[in-house]
C-alpha cells in the first residue's frame, strides 16, 4: 500500500519476554522507528492478530535476549500466505535492526554518501526539453518558409518570369533563404526570450554559439524545403512530402528523450538525423557548455548536412516544370 508516494508503515507486534535493560531499550528504539507501526501485547494475541492479518509481523523478545551463546537473537512471525512481500520486510527489518543496533552501542555508522551533482548544479527536465523543442520548430518552421512557398510561386506563375532573367537557381535559394533566416530568427528569439524570463532558463554556453547553431540549421532546413518543394506539383502533394520527413525525426531525434533510451539498432539511423545533429548541438551548448567549434560527431553531421542540403536544392530545383 502507498500514500501520497510513500509506502505505509508496516504493522509490528512487539512481545518482549525479557525484562532486561537492554530490551526494554530496544523496544523503544523500535518504537521511533516511522517505518512501523508497533503494538506490543501477549504472544497468543498478537498471533491470532497476525493469523487475521491485523499484524503484518510479529518480533518475539526471548527471555534469553542479552545471555550466552546468542545474545541478540530474535524470533520473527510472518504468515506468508497472507503477506506476499515476506522476503522485503525480513530485509527491511534487518536493515532497521543495523540501525538499531548503532543506537544501543552508541556507534556512528563508519560509511556516508554525500551527493554532489558532477555539473555542480541542478538540470530540471525543461532545460533538457528546450533546445530539442527550439530545434523541431526551427525545422518546421524553415520547410514551411521554402517548400510551401516554392510550390505556391510556381503555381501563380513567379517562377516562370524569374526564368527569363539572368538569375542563377543557386542565387535565387540564397537570397530566399538569408531572407527567411532574419524572420526565422525573430520567430525563435521571441520563444527563447520568454523560456529564459518566464521558465528561468539558463543557457551555460552562451546565446552567441547557440544562434550560431540556429543558423546554420536554418540553412540546413530551408534548403530541404526547397527540395521537397521541387518535388511536389501542388500544395497538397507537398504536405505528405514534408510530413514523410519531420514525423520520423520528432520520434527519433531525442526531442523529448535522450536518443540512447531508444532500441540500440536505431540509435546509428537517429544520430544521423539533420534533426538529431541540431537538437543534441544546440543542448550541448544550453546545457552542458559546449561551443560550437568543437570538432565532433554533431558538428561533422552539421557540415555534412550544410553541404548535401544546399546540394540537393540546387540540383533539384526547376523554374517551371516540377521535378519528376
Amino acid at each position: 500500500m502507498f500514500s501520497g508516494g510513500e509506502p505505509d508503515p508496516t504493522k509490528l507486534g512487539l512481545v518482549n519476554q525479557s525484562q532486561d535493560a537492554l530490551s526494554f531499550k530496544f523496544v523503544e528504539l523500535v518504537k521511533k522507528e516511522k517505518t512501523f507501526v508497533v503494538k506490543e501485547g501477549a504472544e497468543s494475541t498478537l498471533i491470532n492478530e497476525l493469523m487475521l492479518a491485523d499484524q503484518t509481523a510479529l518480533i518475539i523478545i526471548p527471555e534469553t535476549f542479552n545471555q550466552s551463546p546468542n545474545p541478540g537473537k530474535l524470533r520473527l512471525l510472518l504468515d506468508a500466505s497472507q503477506v506476499r512481500q515476506a522476503d522485503a520486510i525480513r530485509d527491511s527489518l534487518e536493515a532497521t535492526l543495523l540501525s538499531i543496533e548503532r543506537d544501543l552501542r552508541n556507534i556512528k555508522p563508519m560509511f556516508s554518501l554525500e551527493l554532489e551533482d558532477v555539473k555542480s548544479r541542478p538540470q530540471r527536465y525543461i532545460d533538457f526539453l528546450l533546445p530539442g523543442i527550439l530545434a523541431y520548430m526551427l525545422m518546421n518552421l524553415c520547410i514551411a518558409g521554402s517548400g510551401f512557398n516554392i510550390v505556391e510561386y510556381r503555381r501563380r506563375g513567379i517562377l516562370k518570369r524569374l526564368f527569363v532573367t539572368p538569375i542563377q537557381p543557386k542565387d535565387f535559394i540564397i537570397s530566399i533563404v538569408l531572407a527567411r533566416m532574419f524572420i526565422i530568427l525573430i520567430q525563435l528569439s521571441v520563444i527563447l526570450g520568454l523560456a529564459i524570463g518566464l521558465l528561468k532558463i539558463n543557457i551555460v554556453g552562451g546565446l552567441i554559439s547557440l544562434y550560431g547553431v540556429i543558423l546554420l540549421g536554418a540553412f540546413i532546413f530551408l534548403c530541404v524545403g526547397f527540395f521537397l518543394g521541387s518535388l511536389a506539383k501542388t500544395q497538397e502533394s507537398i504536405r505528405p512530402l514534408v510530413l514523410l520527413f519531420t514525423f520520423p525525426q520528432l520520434i527519433l531525434s531525442g526531442i523529448f528523450f535522450p536518443i540512447s533510451s531508444l532500441p540500440q539498432l536505431i540509435q546509428p539511423l537517429a544520430n544521423c538525423l539533420p534533426l538529431s545533429v541540431i537538437a543534441s548541438t544546440m543542448r550541448n551548448i544550453a546545457n552542458d557548455g559546449g561551443g560550437l567549434f568543437v570538432m565532433n560527431f554533431n558538428s561533422l553531421g552539421i557540415l555534412f548536412w550544410f553541404l548535401f542540403s544546399f546540394f540537393i536544392a540546387t540540383k533539384f530545383f526547376v523554374w517551371q516544370k516540377v521535378a519528376s
